[in-house]
This record gives structure tokens, C-alpha cells and sequence, in this order.
């Protein structure tokens, strides 16, 4: 039975000192992965303050001039609808007039050829007849 213990207590001493050497690399793993965390945090401040900081100012640059540009192109385009509407409204109302105006010079053209006609077809209508009397 002490043979049995011994080799008990052989094999529970290997399994402590494996799990010490575990518990020594999993110390050391986590000491190197917050080593490398640092690292990688100091390289993206790093990466930030000299690439994408200076991209970004040039980037809010170029959207404030694109800002600029846009009002711009908004109030020229509001000036040219105002005066494309202006016009237009010019335009019936002078082909209103037109119109207008036309009518009333032709009405009465129109109304002395319609007389004429009437005038014309009665002539022609009682020239071959004889007059009825009236009575």
C-alpha cells in the first residue's frame, strides 16, 4: 500500500507542477496579449494622428466648400425657376392679349362677310323667283 502512495503522490506532485507551469503560461500569455494591446493601441493613436486626422480635416474641408457650392447652385437655380416662371406668366399674358385683340378686329370682318353671304345667298336665292306679296 505505501508503494501505491507513492506513486499517488508522484503523479498528484506532476499534476501540480503542471498545473503551476499552466498557471505561469497563462500569466504570461495574458501579460503578452496586454502587451500587445498596448502596442496596437499606440500604433492606431499613432495611424490616427498622423493619417486620419488630416484626411478627416481635408474631408470636412472639402464638404464645407461642397456645402458652399450647393447653396450656391440652389439659389441660382431659384433665381433662374423665378425668371423662367416670370416669363412664362409674360408670355400667356401677352398671348392672351393677342388673342384678345385679334377677336375683336376679325369679329368684325367675320360679322361683314357672314352679312355678305346672307346678303348673297337671299339675292341669289330670289332673283329667280317671283317676289310672293304680302298681304
Amino acid at each position: 500500500m505505501n508503494a501505491e502512495l507513492g506513486t499517488t503522490n508522484l503523479m498528484l506532485g506532476i499534476m501540480a507542477a503542471v498545473s503551476v507551469l499552466e498557471a505561469i503560461l497563462l500569466i504570461g500569455a495574458g501579460i503578452a496579449g496586454y502587451m500587445l494591446y498596448r502596442r496596437v493601441s499606440d500604433l492606431v493613436s499613432v495611424l490616427e494622428s498622423r493619417h486620419v486626422a488630416p484626411a478627416m480635416f481635408r474631408v470636412n474641408a472639402i464638404l464645407d466648400d461642397l456645402k458652399g457650392v450647393t447653396a450656391t447652385v440652389k439659389e441660382e437655380t431659384n433665381r433662374v425657376d423665378n425668371a423662367i416662371r416670370s416669363t412664362m406668366e409674360r408670355v400667356d399674358d401677352t398671348a392672351d392679349r393677342v388673342r384678345s385683340n385679334m377677336r375683336a378686329k376679325t369679329s368684325r370682318v367675320v360679322g361683314f362677310i357672314r352679312g355678305l353671304r346672307v346678303a348673297i345667298e337671299t339675292f341669289l336665292s330670289t332673283s329667280g323667283e317671283p317676289h310672293a306679296r304680302r298681304g
